[in-house]
């Protein structure tokens, strides 16, 4: 089955170049020009990928961040024509994975849809027979063959990078993280200005799905100026 992918963007121009570079790799593309177009489709269809423009003039792109949210754990890139960070926050903070800026090479896009999709792929793989040497720390549990975490026997429904980021910090349990690595580890790339922020939502998101507290953390600890850790 062909991996699927939705393409949201009211400029049909750019749209239809995006979608005509995805199924040019071997991609099953849908393609939607509005925000309302693009909700139906996210309730009624399943994809591996959503790639969203955040101006529509009728659903913006994070209210359907939202609503793929609610169900799904795909990833999603958004797309803006403003290189604003408080724009850039906003969208991690409602769980996107990655961010381009207009005007854009389709090739960046696609790669980075590319390297999206391999850490979905990997997370959501279930294949394998469950290993024994599961992960376990105060009561969180990470099993890094069927990629499942859970809190005190409790499900934890994380992104890919969500997950990416919790086993790099429980696989390096009892000794601080730095924020560069953590950030090389999980999105391979190079820790460039705004790249702190991004780690910070994730971690903040993280935190809220095990039921961590800020100030007092069960699991993940800040170690201010350097990075973080979750102890053995």
């Amino acid at each position: 089955m062909k991996t699927r992918i939705l393409v949201v963007d009211d400029e049909k121009t750019i749209t239809d170049l995006v979608g005509i570079y995805l199924k040019n790799e071997g991609f099953e593309v849908t393609l939607a020009y509005s925000g309302a177009d693009a909700a139906n489709l996210i309730m009624s269809q399943e994809f591996d990928l959503a790639i969203l423009d955040i101006m529509l003039p009728d659903i913006d792109g994070f209210e359907l961040l939202r609503t793929i949210r609610a169900d799904h754990t795909y990833p999603v890139i958004m797309l803006t024509a403003r290189d604003a960070q408080a724009d850039k926050i906003e969208g991690l903070s409602l769980g996107a994975d990655d961010y381009v800026v207009k005007p854009f090479r389709p090739l960046e896009l696609v790669a980075r849809a590319k390297a999206q999709l391999r850490r979905y792929t990997s997370y959501g793989s279930r294949d394998e027979v469950p290993s024994s040497h599961i992960i376990s720390v105060h009561g969180l549990e990470i099993n890094p063959e069927a990629h499942t975490v859970t809190v005190d026997d409790k499900p934890v429904r994380c992104t890919p990078i969500e997950y990416s980021i919790l086993l790099y910090l429980a696989e390096n349990r009892g000794r601080v993280v730095p924020v560069e690595d953590l950030f090389r580890a999980v999105w391979n790339e190079e820790f460039m200005q705004g790249s702190n922020n991004t780690v910070m939502v994730h971690i903040r998101h993280l935190r809220e799905k095990v039921g961590d507290d800020a100030q007092n953390p069960r699991f993940i600890k800040n170690i201010w100026g350097v990075g973080y850790t979750i102890e053995g």
